[in-house]
């Protein structure tokens, strides 16, 4: 029977076998289903009414889920018969016992149309359901007159309710849980399920704002033909997705099986919910610009002096740099003017990776741009792409919304297209909280806040990202992620060394945790194989942060102080064995041009540099993927400061730095700097001007360290991230025969070389070597470090330098 032939007479007996059968048609599913039971409906609830014999100006308006003209096989009606104020007791009572008798559920109201804005002003589901209001039958301008009347209501009180259908939504949140990685999941009350697409209707009818709809309409109906599904399969009006039930859901909707069934409904609910984050962010600035305007005095934005000053005048918007080709605006990071996205395929990660840094998210209209108009990423990727990769994930939490924004655009899977395997995938073990993909991302942020603790951070996150991406292949999934580990770190550009390094971290990712909760930690035979497993103390500290981290991002029954003290335990023992080897910095070596700047220097007395672009192995177009600077000046105190500090005046990052002596023509030793910096934001310095600056901080006439405290003073202060205390420490004795080293981990930030090495020279110590690395946005630095006569630090004195420089770099305040 099709829902042409229905027909739908007064008597819910015949209502309800015209119901059975439509639910029974085989040529009716999903939306044309439910659209053909609601005409169904509407027809039968029209005879009822008609029947009854209503007095002039009275109304029945479907109103909540059935107002919207979709009705699920065991869905409530929800009525309101609508007066002018003419008797309807009787009415309704002829309206309300056919639909109890036919077994429906009715949610029913009675009232005048004063009476329902009044209960719309005062009880917030009940104007969201009113501005759903459809009319069934009876006084159709009494309908319109609730209609216009509502949605008026709703528009002007928007600034104030929308707050508070945003409360609602987080509050069903912590209830009800994300719809996108529950394994029993609600498919209507969760976040990301069909309330918020309820929610999202609202906001577009206020006016303020309206949802980005691509792939939403899409979203909505995949999510209730699920519950379609489901309400057949059980003959329940139940709206969560029991376990015992997929199976038959899936079958039910001819999907493959229960896990593609949650993976489709996990990606329909990231479509609403990532559309839900861009939708409030419009609200919120919408509300936030109203807010300001109300505040401000007259004649504010015409004021010449408060445009001076940066402030925000009728037409002009406020834009801080973040990145080459990155602004901040509104509270999102968007495109500069003038960028062009086709002619740089970094741009994303670049863009990403400065938002996160700065707990921002990329704007919606900047993901879809960068995703229409960037190329794919040359293979191998440039340095430039790697290290935004690695900062991005640095950032920690504030990286979450920051990849689900690039995510939803597509961006990620080109980025890593072995991505597309675990997007969505379910995990069916109590024990994890997270879907396969968002498992790895939670692991990268856990592994932001332990990357003081290893020496290759960068190695660490991208191990943490990388980790599972096997468990989208047959077999054991730590085997199949090494194959694949190996192709991905190729492709991003780590050399062999690095590759095998990730091999090994994924291949062994569970190799602690195992071991240290299934073998006895105490047998040599155990420790034995692990340090042969690892091989060195670089891997052995990878892998126990990535243990953690890992375990962390599970779920809380993967993780407590018992098993932390297991590993810990375990770890000191392999370190012990590994100790009879240990792995001694490489030795600084200078070429032939460092020599000659050396040399050039000794004869002079004065500073001598080159200053030159490098480029990637495979360039972007030409464009410079640093900048080398070889650097040679007669010895004296405090130079590492003096000359770091010259280089933040210039806006110039450091990304590398190799520190050495040489005597090249009897008259004293030479400090030899090699360089790898990078423009934070606009054109390289002159060689020339670098030069002059440097010999004017050498003779007193540029105070360094003020110049760069009045420039952080007058810069707008900008909200930053939570980031992990910085580290200083000496290394263990064997690191060095003849000198201390001093190892400083820390985020990376303006000026921070420049404070460590005033630091080293207020406590009165002389470098002798220094290896001074930027992995992403952490800082890796180590320095050789002697007292004025040329010997090793005593262990009193090396504590005092490690409380000196752990002095300099504790934030302000």
């Amino acid at each position: 029977m099709t829902a042409e032939t229905t027909t739908a007479p007064g008597d819910p007996t015949d209502y309800t076998a015209a119901r059975t059968a439509l639910l029974a048609a085989p040529d009716l599913a999903g939306s044309a289903r439910r659209t053909a039971l609601a005409g169904l409906t509407d027809r039968w609830l029209t005879g009822l009414l008609a029947a009854a014999e209503p007095p002039p100006g009275v109304a029945l308006v479907a109103v909540g889920g059935y107002g919207r003209g979709e009705l699920a096989p065991r869905s409530d009606l929800d009525l309101l018969l609508l007066h002018d104020g003419a008797e309807v007791g009787a009415l309704a009572d002829r309206l309300w016992y056919p639909v109890w008798d036919s077994g429906v559920a009715l949610d029913h109201a009675v009232r005048r149309l004063p009476e329902a804005r009044a209960v719309a002003a005062e009880d917030l589901k009940a104007q969201l359901g009113l501005l759903d209001a459809r009319h069934i039958a009876g006084d159709a301008d009494l309908t319109a007159a609730l209609r216009s009347t509502i949605l008026a209501d709703w528009r002007a009180a928007a600034p104030r309710r929308l707050p508070e259908l945003r409360e609602l939504g987080r509050e069903r949140a912590e209830r009800h849980g994300e719809l996108s990685f529950l394994l029993e999941p609600d498919l209507k009350e969760a976040r990301g399920g069909l309330r918020d697409l309820v929610a999202l209707d609202a906001i577009a009818a206020s006016w303020l704002a309206d949802a980005p709809r691509d792939g939403l309409d899409a979203a909505c109906r995949r999510l209730a033909d699920v519950r379609d599904a489901l309400h057949l399969t059980t003959g329940r009006a139940t709206d969560r997705l029991a376990l015992q039930d997929q199976d038959q859901v899936a079958a039910a909707l001819g999907v493959l099986d229960a896990d593609t069934l949650l993976r489709e409904i996990y990606q329909a609910a990231r479509t609403i919910s990532y559309a839900a984050d861009v939708t409030w962010r419009s609200v919120d600035r919408v509300l936030a610009a109203r807010g300001a305007r109300s505040r401000r005095p007259f004649g504010f934005p015409f004021s010449g002096a408060g445009r001076a000053a940066g402030g925000v005048g009728r037409g002009v918007i406020a834009r801080r740099p973040l990145a080459e080709g990155v602004v901040e605006q509104d509270g999102e990071a968007v495109l500069a003017q003038g960028t062009r996205p086709a002619a740089d395929p970094v741009l994303p990660l670049r863009a990403a990776a400065a938002a996160a840094q700065v707990g921002l998210t990329v704007s919606h209209p900047t993901v879809r741009r960068l995703a229409a108009e960037c190329g794919p990423l040359p293979v191998p990727w440039p340095a430039e792409a790697r290290a935004q990769l690695i900062t991005l994930l640095g950032a920690g939490e504030p990286c979450v919304p920051v990849w689900e924004a690039l995510e939803a655009e597509g961006l990620i899977t080109r980025l890593l297209p072995d991505w597309e395997r675990v997007r969505c995938r379910p995990q069916r073990n109590a024990v994890h909280t997270w879907t396969v993909d968002r498992h790895l991302v939670e692991t990268a942020v856990r592994a932001a806040a332990l990357t003081r603790r290893v020496a290759r951070p960068d190695l660490l996150l991208v191990a943490a990202l990388l980790h599972d991406l096997g468990k989208g292949w047959p077999g054991d999934h730590s085997v199949a992620g090494e194959v694949i580990v190996r192709d991905v770190a190729a492709r991003m550009g780590f050399d062999q060394d690095d590759t095998e390094s990730l091999a090994l971290l994924v291949r062994h990712h569970l190799l602690l945790i195992e071991t240290a909760t299934r073998r006895d930690p105490d047998d040599p035979a155990t420790v034995d194989l692990i340090a042969k497993t690892v091989g060195t103390t670089l891997h052995l500290e990878l892998l126990q942060a990535l243990t953690e981290a890992d375990a962390l991002a599970t779920g809380p029954a993967a993780w407590s102080g018992w098993r932390a003290g297991l590993v810990a335990g375990l770890v000191s023992r392999v370190a012990a064995v590994l100790a009879g080897d240990p792995v001694l910095p490489r030795a600084a070596a200078f070429g032939v041009d460092e020599e000659r700047l050396a040399v050039e220097a000794a004869g002079s007395g004065a500073p001598a540099l080159t200053l030159h672009a490098e480029t990637a192995h495979q360039p972007l177009a030409g464009e410079p993927m640093g900048v080398r600077l070889a650097l040679a000046i007669p010895d004296r105190p405090g130079l590492l400061g003096l000359v770091s500090g010259v280089l933040a005046l210039h806006r110039l990052a450091v990304r590398s730095l190799t520190l050495g002596e040489l005597d090249p023509i009897g008259a004293g030793p030479v400090l030899l700097f090699s360089w790898t910096v990078a423009t934070e934001y606009g054109e390289l310095p002159e060689a020339a001007r670098l030069r002059a600056d440097l010999r004017r901080a050498l003779d007193g006439s540029l105070d360094v360290g003020r110049r760069l405290t009045e420039r952080d003073a007058a810069a707008p202060r900008r909200r930053g991230i939570a980031t992990p205390p910085p580290v200083v420490s000496v290394a263990p004795g064997g690191a060095s025969a003849d000198a201390t080293v001093l190892e400083v981990r820390a985020h990376d930030a303006p000026g921070l070389l420049h404070r460590i090495g005033r630091a080293l020279d207020g406590a009165g110590v002389r470098v002798r070597t220094a290896y001074v690395s930027t992995l992403g946005a952490d800082a890796v630095d180590a320095f050789y470090l002697t007292d004025p006569a040329g010997r090793p630090l005593t262990d009193h004195a090396a504590r005092a330098v490690v409380e000196t420089v752990q002095h300099a770099l504790a934030p302000a305040g």
